[in-house]
């Protein structure tokens, strides 16, 4: 890591943010999960040259057809009572638009928010009370890390836009010209990185999420990788037969590594189970289960993932023969029976098990909202940000 820069270093200007010889006392993040990202996405190489992401999905031959179209959205709860900090990191740190569908929520100062990244979006409701903290890194592509880098100033200077971030756990680190490393006001771990095919990256051509008239379309491109960390004795194999047998989606061999597994989100995302970085004797948990009789399922408080799949049924269909589909009483929408799922265009799951394994035994909890893109009548469904389905 050449630079690491904490939120409490007050004298920090542009010229530091891009020198590697500004000295800093601690180093928090984990520079070889990082680094470990970073030479995975310089490393697809197309035609000789380094391509976009979903270049080099679509290039890579061990690659088959994916059922799922997209990994639409990130769902995890802020500290209740902090919009203020929620605001001032989402919005005006990084840049993402506000969706209109929650913009009233802004206004009053509560409840959830939506916070959109090209196609995809952060959900951010409030927690009860406190925020959830993702253990693992949330990677966004960037056109250009220098106006981040300005931000990051302005709020060194004491700009009272990031006040909200003071006395959080908030920070910023330079590995290079194209990467910043950031946590949230709450711990959760960002990775961002430049592009190097804007318009590629950003697939408007593709789909989009809806904009409030007047507003500049957000400045990161998309939500290229979720990498979620998992125990050292997890079965690496058995989560990549997880996700072809149920929801179609291979594993990419050339990201994968003795210590982690690349799923392909459709052709532009990756989602990663990486062993956990900080050893094997790290406790992991994607999960927060609460329990009222009046239930069938444990209530989850813990992140979810919401993707759109070519064929829902195909999918619930699969997730039940292995018997893991699931309801979160947390949520309105709910779906108990195949039919249910083609009526709420939804289903969820949360326990990952290898379909090899007989005792199907629970290899890691983590909710998932399987979506499809059209309605029963074959329309396309309302909240689905894809151009055509």
């Amino acid at each position: 890591c050449n630079l690491l820069l904490q939120s409490s270093n007050k004298s920090c200007t542009m010229k530091h943010l891009l020198s590697a010889a500004v000295s800093v006392s601690v180093c928090v993040y984990n520079t070889q999960a990082f680094s470990n990202i970073h030479a995975n996405r310089s490393s697809r190489i197309v035609d000789g040259s380094v391509a976009a992401p979903s270049k080099w999905l679509l290039h890579a031959e061990s690659n088959p057809s994916c059922e799922v179209l997209l990994m639409d959205h990130f769902n995890i709860n802020h500290e209740k009572g902090r919009h203020d900090a929620l605001r001032a990191f989402y919005f005006d740190f990084l840049g993402c638009a506000i969706d209109p569908r929650k913009q009233e929520n802004i206004e009053i100062g509560k409840k959830t928010l939506w916070a959109n990244v090209g196609m995809h979006q952060f959900h951010l409701p409030e927690g009860k009370p406190d925020a959830q903290v993702f253990d693992g890194v949330i990677t966004l592509i960037h056109e250009d890390l220098s106006a981040l880098m300005e931000r990051y100033n302005d709020y060194l200077d004491g700009d009272e836009k990031f006040a909200p971030l003071k006395e959080t756990e908030f920070m910023v680190g330079v590995l290079d010209d194209s990467l910043l490393m950031v946590t949230d006001p709450w711990g959760t771990e960002f990775n961002l990185m430049s592009s190097d095919d804007p318009e590629e990256d950003r697939a408007s051509d593709v789909g989009a999420q809806p904009l409030i008239e007047g507003h500049k379309p957000s400045e990161g491109l998309k939500l290229e990788d979720l990498t979620v960390y998992v125990p050292h004795d997890a079965n690496l194999e058995g989560i990549g037969r997880f996700y072809q047998h149920v929801l179609g989606a291979p594993a990419i061999e050339e990201l994968g590594s003795e210590s982690s597994i690349s799923i392909s989100m459709g052709e532009r995302q990756t989602l990663t189970f990486q062993y956990h970085p900080d050893g094997p004797d790290t406790l992991v948990n994607h999960h927060d289960f609460s329990y009222d009789e009046q239930d069938e399922f444990p209530s989850n408080h813990g992140p979810h993932i919401s993707l759109y799949v070519t064929n829902l049924a195909k999918a619930y269909q699969s997730a039940a023969k292995l018997g893991v589909t699931y309801v979160n009483p947390r949520f309105k929408r709910r779906a108990y029976s195949e039919e249910e799922a083609l009526d709420q265009c939804m289903f969820r799951l949360i326990e990952i098990v290898d379909p090899l394994d007989e005792n199907k035994e629970v290899i890691l909890y983590l909710e998932h909202e399987v979506r499809s893109a059209k309605t029963r009548d074959g329309k396309k469904y309302k909240s689905c940000p894809l151009n055509e389905v």
